[in-house]
């Protein structure tokens, strides 16, 4: 059985990865290992890795990279211990492919690791663009990368003009869609229940990271944010952002900022955080999850600041500088009747999703042959 090793260190490449294990479970001819690293195993960011396990899912590896700090020189140092833990996890492993998903730093040391042992590496939501430094990782992602499963023909095409062959370049659409498509997520009550919200209301959902190229001004931008939130006093529910440089400080306003109409959660379970965003009235942050996944549910996206600088995205989402009045004027404006019919009936999402994509990511992997051509590459320009 051809043996594909999975790295994951974040909640949102989990979701990428989800649909398309249940796949290769599906397919009887492939086999699977996960590695799991970084913010799945961190307590103060919702234990994560527990998720994994209660899906049923094969854990043969847990590494754990993430050293105290949460700076940029913490952040360089954590993925130095990565690339020299994952080294020896593949070398015991010994994956026909090691598939990865993203843009984050760990899935750049796997790929470096991996192509340097001669393994081939598949990789998911290639050839994107986003505005801070994990868009760098993603396109040098790329260069070690022998198959690339882009979300849009956007995507494609760059990595076309980025100079990688033409066969290596499978336009396959974004598989942590399938499930949304597909209905994989709680249901309105469970939400409501868990939460303590009142659905009749607005209610929005909350999710902004540091930004790791302005980490000296991180406080403040989310400063801003929860500025703009405490005077429209409307029903929130925030989820801890990721573990990068600056991650303190958020996570200390946060905690400050716990308003009474303000819910602060370290993590939820992918089903649920899908969920909110069925029941949401609008997405307020930086995650790419306002440009991917909400149009799956017609959902307003106010995105703040330069992260997702550059990035395809729908007509739901309206684009703020880190300012607390613009901010406050953008959510009111997409909680207004005239912007959610408009969303309602224009509100196509750019990144392909049919539910089918985990179907046909694993295909390509079963039919994929590891040949001296898929090994040895060429840059095409």
């Amino acid at each position: 059985m051809k043996h594909i090793v999975i790295v994951t260190g974040s909640r949102g490449e989990y979701g990428y990865i989800r649909p398309i294990v249940h796949e290769i479970e599906r397919s009887g001819d492939l086999d699977y290992s996960i590695i799991v690293t970084n913010l799945h195993l961190l307590p103060d960011f919702g234990f994560s890795v527990e998720e994994i396990e209660r899906d049923g899912f094969k854990v043969s590896d847990r590494i754990y990279m993430a050293l105290d700090g949460y700076t940029p020189a913490s952040m360089s140092k954590s993925l130095g211990v990565f690339l020299v833990s994952v080294t020896d996890a593949l070398v015991r492993l010994s994956p026909d492919i090691v598939l990865l998903a993203g843009d984050r730093g760990e899935q750049l040391m796997a790929a470096v690791a991996a192509a340097h042992m001669n393994i081939l590496v598949a990789h998911i939501q290639a050839g994107e663009l986003s505005g801070n430094i994990d868009g760098m990782t993603r396109h040098a992602i790329a260069r070690f990368a022998h198959l690339h499963f882009a979300s849009s023909e956007h995507a494609a095409e760059r990595l076309r003009r980025m100079g990688e062959q033409g066969f290596r370049i499978h336009l396959t659409g974004a598989p942590q869609l399938d499930e949304l498509v597909n209905g994989g997520y709680a249901k309105p009550e469970e939400i409501a229940g868990l939460f303590g919200l009142d659905l009749s209301k607005p209610v929005i959902l909350l999710v902004q990271h540091p930004v790791t190229e302005e980490y000296d001004t991180v406080a403040k931008q989310v400063e801003e944010t929860l500025a703009a939130l405490a005077a429209l006093q409307l029903q929130t529910v925030t989820i801890f952002p990721n573990n990068d440089a600056g991650n303190m400080e958020v996570r200390r306003l946060l905690e400050r900022y716990r308003l009474p109409f303000m819910r602060v959660e370290r993590n939820v379970p992918r089903q649920i955080f899908a969920g909110l965003m069925h029941v949401a009235s609008v997405m307020v942050g930086n995650s790419s999850s306002g440009l991917i996944e909400a149009p799956c549910f017609k959902l307003p996206a106010v995105n703040i600041g330069t992260r997702q600088r550059g990035r395809q995205q729908g007509n739901n989402v309206l684009d703020v500088p880190s300012d607390r009045h613009e901010i406050k004027m953008a959510i009111e404006r997409a909680l207004s009747q005239e912007f959610r019919q408009y969303v309602k009936e224009n509100g196509e999402n750019p990144y392909l999703g049919d539910g089918q994509v985990s179907r046909r990511i694993v295909e390509i992997l079963r039919k994929t042959e590891v040949t001296e051509e898929l090994l040895k590459k060429q840059i095409a320009y």
